[in-house]
């Protein structure tokens, strides 16, 4: 019997048709497949090609979120330069001095060759290292006694108290007193915070109420800087004024400025005309004011203008 479909029997070429059609069924399910996974990879690809474009220029996204598709920086032509510090030019870092505050020897037990106890005497040379470090913070009582003396001619004198130290028996002195209201007013601690800082470095149980009452001490001795400053801003010609708010507590306020490129006065008061005026700069000042048109400014003597011809 002869190979080929020519000679394959009815029986033999439906199998075979029924083979093909099983074959090209499979096909078509495989090509549904690829098609659809072609379709899948397509959008993420897409969507991962869009997030790659996100950056902080294009969207709401913080600049330290960058990481793809960051604007690329121009650089500057090379100068020609070394980096790092040019030569000769004096350096930043620590230097050793001279004459240090303490020194510590250390020096070896004994000999590691025979065992015998070594001294400072066996010393023929050492490696120095400096540290710098702050002491440790701690209060120191001191107790003044006014002592009262009897003359051999029976009169009895008494030595006062300094004027430097407080009336009641025990008091915190003007060191720790100047660090509390350094930290209040120009650091701008809070007063609770200050007062634990206080504690946990120097040991010293201050109290909030302590703290907050250092304030209007501190106030009294600037009241002489402060009325300066007033007055020379009063005289300038050019003065700038605004407002901001801000809280103390769960209260609001407003905090005024009064300010040149050199001075600045600041006070707290109602946003207000005459809550300005408290600061005691606006009501005297015939200069040039500049402001935002806020309405308290708005009847604001206007500066006196010269018509003389320059010399």
């Amino acid at each position: 019997m002869s190979s080929g479909l020519g000679s394959a029997s009815r029986e033999d070429l439906l199998a075979v048709i029924g083979l093909l059609q099983w074959q090209n069924e499979e096909l078509a399910a495989a090509d549904e497949r690829l098609v659809e996974a072609n379709g899948r990879l397509t959008a993420r690809v897409a969507e991962l090609e869009r997030r790659l474009g996100r950056n902080s220029g294009n969207s709401s996204m913080l600049p330290s979120t960058d990481v793809f598709g960051r604007p690329v920086k121009k650089t500057a032509p090379s100068s020609g330069r070394k980096r790092g510090r040019e030569s000769g030019t004096p350096g930043g870092g620590l230097t050793m001095v001279a004459d240090p505050d303490r020194t510590e020897n250390h020096l070896p037990a004994a000999c590691s060759g025979c065992g015998r106890e070594l001294g400072e005497y066996d010393s023929v040379g050492f490696e120095r290292r400096q540290v710098r470090d702050i002491p440790l913070v701690t209060v120191v009582v001191t107790e003044h006694r006014a002592h009262r003396c009897r003359c051999a001619c029976g009169t009895l004198t008494a030595e006062p108290v300094p004027a430097t130290v407080a009336g009641s028996p025990s008091s915190y002195g003007p060191n720790l007193r100047a660090l509390a209201v350094y930290l209040l007013v120009f650091q701008h601690i809070p007063v609770e915070r200050t007062a634990r800082l206080i504690a946990e470095v120097t040991m010293a149980a201050v109290s909030t109420g302590w703290v907050a009452s250092l304030l209007p001490e501190a106030e009294s001795l600037v009241a002489d800087s402060v009325n300066l400053i007033r007055a020379l801003l009063v005289m300038g010609r050019i003065l700038h004024m605004d407002e901001t708010t801000t809280r103390i507590g769960a209260t609001r306020r407003w905090l005024h400025v009064a300010c040149t490129e050199s001075l600045t006065l600041l006070h707290l008061a109602a946003r207000s005309r005459a809550g300005a005026d408290t600061g005691g700069a606006l009501p005297h000042y015939r200069g040039v004011l500049v402001h935002d048109s806020l309405s308290l400014y708005a009847d604001t003597p206007p500066a006196p203008i010269n018509c003389a011809e320059p010399t």
